[in-house]
C-alpha cells in the first residue's frame, strides 16, 4: 500500500516523513517549493520496469553528480555504469541477490577514486604521498557520496526511481575484480536507476524525530532531548508503517541494535579493512 501526500502541501509532506505532526517552526514557506517538496517525498524503490531510459539520461545524471561539492576540487570519485544483463546479474548475486538490480536498466557503482590523482601527480613529476592517508580515503568517499545523492535528486526530478545498494560491499573483492578496478579505487555502493513499477509502489518511510538527531551548539545529553521516549515513540510509528505495507513488524530500536550486535551482522563487510588496504589505501 502506498501513502500519498499532496505534493504542494509541505505540512502534509512533513507529517508523512515523520509519521506524525512534526514539531517544526511555523509558518512554513508560503507557496510551492519544488525542490523541498521533491526531497520530502523521497522513497527507496525496489520494483522496476525493464524499460530503457531515455537517451541522454545517464549523462544528465552524471552532470548533476559533478555539480555536487568536492573537497578542494579534487573530484576524487568516479562512477561506473552497468547495463549488461549478465554483469548486473552477477552484481545482484553478490549483493544479497536483490532482484531490482537485475530488473532496472541501469546500475551505477560509485567509486572512491584516488587513482586519478596518483596519475595526475605522476605526470606533474610530483609524489602523491597524501593519498596514503586516511583523510584522503575519507575525502574520496565523501565526494562520491555527495555526487551520488545529487544524481538521486536529478533522477527523481526526471520521474525515475532509485535505491542505494550498500550490500555491494559484501563481496567487494569479487566486485572489484568484475569491474577491473585499479589500485586506490574502492566500490562504495551501488545505485539502481529506472522507472518504478506502478503495480508495486513504494512509500515514504518515516524518520526519527528531529529532537533525536538535531543538536544545538553541543551534543545534547540523551536525557535532555528525551531520546528514550522519542525512540520508543518512533518504534510505534515504524511498526504502524510496516503494518500499512503488509510487512512483518519490528521496532526500529530492535532492528538497529541487531544490525550492530556483532561482526556477523555485517554480512562479510567486517573484513573490509584488509581489502581496502590491499586495494592500495594504506589509511595511515
Amino acid at each position: 500500500m502506498s501513502t500519498q501526500s499532496d505534493p504542494s502541501d509541505l505540512s502534509a509532506l512533513l507529517q508523512t516523513r515523520y509519521g506524525q505532526d512534526p514539531d517544526l517552526p511555523h509558518p512554513l514557506p508560503a507557496g510551492p517549493v519544488p525542490v523541498l517538496q521533491q526531497l520530502l517525498q523521497h522513497r527507496s524503490v525496489r520494483a522496476y520496469l525493464p524499460d530503457a531510459l531515455p537517451e541522454g539520461t545517464l549523462e544528465l545524471l552524471v552532470a548533476a553528480a559533478q555539480s555536487a561539492p568536492t573537497s578542494s576540487n579534487q573530484q576524487a570519485w568516479s562512477v561506473l555504469a552497468v547495463q549488461d544483463p549478465a554483469r548486473k546479474a552477477r552484481l545482484s548475486e553478490w549483493s544479497r541477490d536483490q532482484a531490482h538490480i537485475r530488473q532496472a536498466p541501469l546500475f551505477l557503482v560509485w567509486l572512491a577514486d584516488l587513482s586519478r590523482l596518483d596519475r595526475v601527480s605522476q605526470r606533474q613529476g610530483l609524489p602523491s604521498e597524501a593519498n596514503r592517508h586516511l583523510e584522503q580515503f575519507l575525502v574520496a568517499a565523501i565526494d562520491a557520496s555527495l555526487a551520488a545523492q545529487n544524481a538521486v535528486v536529478a533522477a527523481e526530478a526526471l520521474g525515475l526511481g532509485t535505491v542505494y545498494i550498500g550490500a555491494l560491499r559484501n563481496r567487494a573483492p569479487e566486485v572489484a575484480a568484475e569491474l577491473k578496478l585499479p589500485p586506490r579505487v574502492f566500490p562504495l555502493f551501488g545505485l539502481v536507476v529506472g522507472r518504478a513499477d506502478p503495480a508495486q509502489p513504494a512509500s515514504v518511510k518515516p524518520r526519527l524525530a528531529q529532537s533525536v538527531v538535531l543538536h544545538h551548539e553541543q551534543y545534547a545529553d540523551p536525557a535532555a532531548n528525551h531520546e528514550v521516549a522519542a525512540v520508543s515513540h518512533y518504534d510505534g510509528i515504524i511498526q504502524a508503517f510496516q503494518r500499512s505495507q503488509g510487512l512483518p513488524t519490528q521496532p526500529w530500536s530492535e532492528q538497529a541494535a541487531q544490525r550492530v550486535a556483532g561482526a556477523h551482522s555485517l554480512s562479510g563487510r567486517d573484513r573490509l579493512k584488509s581489502f581496502v588496504t590491499g586495494q592500495g589505501f594504506e589509511l595511515i
